[in-house]
């Protein structure tokens, strides 16, 4: 498997990289470690309006910047080797998300991993410009990171698509050393006319599919609003990571685009959130 964690000067990407090489500590994967140094020409067009400061000086700082930040990732990198997980450090220049999600592309990786808010060009609205751009337009599963925590409980937001199913597989084999607790939530959408015979269904098929894998998941069946459910389990049980499908019901894979309740739940929890995409 092949990782690659957009890094930037901030503790939170620095802690985004930390996080992948224990999560993938027992498994067989590469990381690379991707930091986007800003364009130098557009750079200084966006700060000349600044009375005291020089081109030069501009040029300097953002250099400063990049070789500094080049430096703690090699730092950090060694954190992965020390690991056994082999880690490669690289460098692009550009807008962030385009680069991200040509590098992805480009190099056929797996899995992208982002931190979460902090003081770098990943921030935003919550998760920032950026994220919602990767989200949105990644052809692999993005993990978004939230404060460094061991991976012992897992619940996974399960409607029975090809896409939550996706996810199933995805997962399984990641923590197959691990063996975390894995709990599926299925939210019965009676609104919908979501009838409790396909309910059930969907939480057999889940649990079959973990059971292929060593694993013993908790079922659970929740009714109401699929975000709002999602949300209540996870405050209440404390879930180290949430795991969830691209695509809804309302929003088919085709359209590429990040559906509505997938993107509000990683805009609201404050969880580690993996969302796994099948490629198209």
């Amino acid at each position: 498997m092949k990782i690659l964690v957009a890094v930037d000067k901030s503790e939170e990407s620095q802690q985004a990289l930390r996080y992948c090489c224990h999560l993938l500590e027992h498994f067989d994967a590469d990381v690379d470690a991707l930091y986007v140094q800003p364009d130098l020409i557009e750079s200084v067009a966006e700060t000349s309006y600044a009375p005291f400061t020089t081109r030069k000086d501009i040029e300097k700082s953002i250099e400063a910047e990049a070789e500094k930040t080049v430096e703690e990732i090699f730092e950090a990198c060694e954190i992965c080797l020390g690991g056994k997980v082999p880690c490669s450090p690289l460098v692009a220049v550009g807008d962030p998300a385009d680069e991200i999600l040509n590098t992805a592309n480009e190099g056929m990786y797996d899995l992208i991993v982002l931190g979460s808010q902090g003081r770098s060009s990943l921030r935003g609205f919550f998760l920032g410009a950026v994220h919602a751009k990767i989200l949105h337009h990644a052809l692999q599963p993005v993990l978004i990171m939230r404060n460094f925590r061991p991976i012992q409980k897992i619940l996974v937001a399960y409607r029975g698509s090809q896409c939550d199913q996706g996810a199933l597989e995805f997962i399984a084999p990641l923590f197959a050393k691990k063996k975390p607790e894995i709990t599926i939530l299925h939210v019965q959408e009676t609104e919908l006319g979501e009838t409790p015979e396909f309910a059930d269904a969907c939480l057999l098929t889940g649990e079959e599919t973990l059971r292929d894998y060593g694993f013993t998941p908790i079922k659970k069946m929740a009714q109401g609003d699929f975000v709002d459910e999602i949300l209540k389990a996870v405050a209440i049980e404390r879930y180290d990571l949430l795991v969830l499908g691209a695509y809804g019901h309302k929003r088919p894979k085709y359209l590429k685009m990040l559906s509505d309740e997938a993107l509000n739940l990683v805009r609201l929890t404050t969880r580690p959130v993996l969302v796994y995409r099948d490629k198209i």
